[in-house]
């Protein structure tokens, strides 16, 4: 919804009543595309026909009501049907059905008009979280939320944007049309950015796409509009919309940071790194792939998530904790982060899993990690 005019609120909890603002201006966010804008167009003359409908009709039966009511004398009158009236309330919510549905209709079918982009992008939905691969600039990267897990469990003031911030943004450049290509790693999501007039499922085993034009630079948000399980208020969506120069600049520094990454990635396999280095790196990590579920003191949540504290694969075989998270385990919320991660990262989260909250496993390195992919 769009933010407009607040008023003040009373939230009663246990034992405490705490003044919020929340604001009461419901409308469509501010559209920054032609979609968008023709969306938000729609939405208001069906509103307004909608009203209109609700005047005329409640209107008229008021009016009968009162002015043939029993007290002034009025007897109802008996008749069992009339053409002209079934006729005529035939064909007038006909003609308002054709005339609503026609400019809609027109806005779905150039919705999923995705011929000849300026830019191709493919995006993954996990759980929970968004890969984006530029297929014609060879960048690819995770962005997942980075609002910190202290807002979450309610410790510390909420953000401006909680839960609508992300580490790595998709980045476009403004006026051009790019082309999206939806798909899932593991179950549907929906990749929706409603400022942009762009929202599509993601299905796991198949290419969904769709597009957008933003009209200015800026920054957008949105989230996963599909009930993905239990992370899925924690998979939202930012793009940065940026001048062409600017898009260009940041398309450089992406791929140079790639490019530094694989050669970091390589000479990591070849290092041995001391458990304290291991430990510190994996708790970063942990907590951007993996706290969601098994929370941030590894007791998971019964039930659903299992706990790693004391688990017997935290302590058991390093070659059988390495494979549960290169290739996740099939039926489950645990995905696959074989191609999630490099080798360096995975030891290090892994090492981390085997050695905090009192597990006893043994670390694992980088070439561990690669030994162990197919």
């Amino acid at each position: 919804m769009r933010l407009g005019r607040q008023m003040l609120l009373l939230v009663c909890g246990a034992g405490w009543i705490q003044p919020v603002v929340a604001d009461w201006a419901l409308n469509l966010q501010a559209p920054k595309s032609d979609i968008a804008a023709r969306i938000h167009d729609i939405h208001t003359l069906i509103l307004l026909v909608c009203l209109g409908i609700f005047v005329v009709v409640f209107g008229v039966m008021f009016y009968a009501l009162f002015k043939h009511r029993k007290s002034a004398g009025h007897q109802a009158h008996h008749f069992h049907e009339h053409a002209t009236v079934e006729v005529i309330w035939t064909v007038i919510p006909l003609l308002i059905l054709v005339g609503m549905a026609w400019p809609a209709t027109r806005a779905v079918l150039d919705q999923k008009d995705t011929a000849n982009p300026d830019l191709t992008i493919k995006v993954t939905g996990y759980q929970w979280k968004w890969e984006y691969d530029y297929l014609q600039d060879g960048v690819k990267f995770m962005s997942a939320s980075s609002t910190p897990a202290d807002q979450i469990a309610n410790q510390a003031a909420k953000g401006a944007h909680y839960l609508l911030e992300v580490d790595e943004p998709m980045v476009v450049p403004v006026g051009k049309k790019v082309r999206v290509l939806l798909t899932s790693h593991d179950v549907i999501h929906a990749w929706w950015v409603p400022a942009l007039g762009v929202k599509q499922d993601a299905i796991p085993g198949f290419i969904r796409d769709t597009w957008f034009r933003a009209n200015e630079p800026g920054t957008y948000r949105g989230q996963c509009a599909e009930l993905c399980g239990r992370g899925h208020a924690f998979m939202p969506i930012v793009v940065e919309v940026k001048s062409e120069a600017d898009y260009q600049a940041w398309l450089a520094d992406k791929r140079a940071g790639n490019q530094a990454r694989a050669v970091a990635a390589v000479a990591a396999v070849a290092k041995t790194f001391s458990p304290a280095e291991l430990k510190t790196r994996g708790e970063r990590i942990f907590a951007a792939n993996c706290a969601a579920c098994h929370q941030a003191d590894g007791k998971g949540l019964p039930g659903v998530f299992p706990a790693l504290a004391g688990s017997k694969i935290a302590n058991g075989p390093a070659a059988a904790h390495i494979d549960r998270v290169l290739r996740g385990k099939e039926g489950t919320a645990m995905s696959a982060f074989q191609e999630q991660l490099d080798d360096a990262d995975l030891a290090a989260v892994i090492t981390y899993e085997r050695i905090a909250w009192g597990n006893t496993g043994s670390p694992v390195q980088p070439a561990d990690v690669k030994a162990r992919r197919k």
